[in-house]
């Protein structure tokens, strides 16, 4: 076993102790990163992991390779289908704002309205899953292990309070390259291995498109700075980087004398 799985699943064992807490929860989407940290919170806390599966107009091929990972690992599982409180739920929110009127100092192209508004409609998906995640964890004295890498986190790639809002980040400090290494190590399934990276937030959607950008590229600029991508990239990465910087820390308080 390599030394980084073995530190990281003592890493998680020593905040469950820490938190008093009794195990982890976990999601399992059947993606790659998601069957890494499900495998490290196996090793940290054998008999106290939950994974759970929360489809939501998913793709029937997500759960199936969800469920592939659980049964290579032989870790019990819990399904909620999430699609009927989804879009009972959006079809309220969208019902109770078609009145509303957005003021701008310029106009907005429709398609980036309808970006926005895809966008919007996508996040409440990991919100849901997140109030799921933490009914399981309270109710069972557990702690949630959330699944995203040094990649992700850099530049905002996560819903805030939805996949964003969990207790631990195991891999947090992996690039995507760091973590497909560390699967290769844990023996994930292949199909998993070659599964192309997606949030799965509406079908078809894949992570480097919605980026704009490859893993590859947003490791180059991590590992050797700004001048190892092109200038324009580099900017986008930047730019991304300060937008989402509210993501990566608590709500902002003002400092009061």
């Amino acid at each position: 076993m390599h030394t980084r799985s073995v530190e990281l699943a003592e890493w998680l064992r020593e905040r469950v102790t820490a938190a008093g807490a009794r195990g982890l929860v976990v999601g399992l989407s059947g993606g790659l990163d998601s069957a890494v940290v499900a495998r490290l919170c196996q090793m940290a806390v054998p008999e106290d992991v939950l994974g759970v599966m929360l489809p939501c107009q998913s793709d029937p091929a997500d759960e199936a390779d969800a469920r592939l990972v659980a049964e290579h690992l032989g870790i019990p599982t819990l399904r909620i289908d999430l699609t009927a409180a989804y879009e009972g739920l959006t079809a309220d929110l969208t019902a109770a704002t078609a009145g509303l009127t957005v003021q701008k100092r310029s106009p907005v192209p429709s398609d980036e309205i309808d970006q926005q508004r895809r966008a919007a409609l996508a996040n409440v998906k990991p919100r849901l899953r997140m109030t799921c995640f933490y009914f399981l964890a309270n109710s069972l004295d557990y702690l949630v292990a959330g699944t995203g890498n040094r990649c992700e986190l850099t530049i905002g790639y996560f819903t805030k309070h939805g996949d964003g809002g969990v207790d631990l980040l195991p891999i947090g400090g992996l690039t995507k390259r760091e973590v497909r290494a560390l699967a290769v190590d844990l023996q994930v399934p292949q199909p998993i291995l070659d599964k192309v990276p997606s949030a799965g937030l509406w079908l078809g959607q894949t992570d480097e498109e919605e980026m704009g950008f490859t893993y590859e590229q947003l490791e180059r600029y991590l590992a050797d700075g700004p001048e190892a991508v092109p200038p324009a990239l580099a900017l986008k990465i930047e730019r991304l980087v300060r937008q989402n910087e509210h993501k990566r820390h608590m709500a902002d308080t003002p400092e009061l004398p």
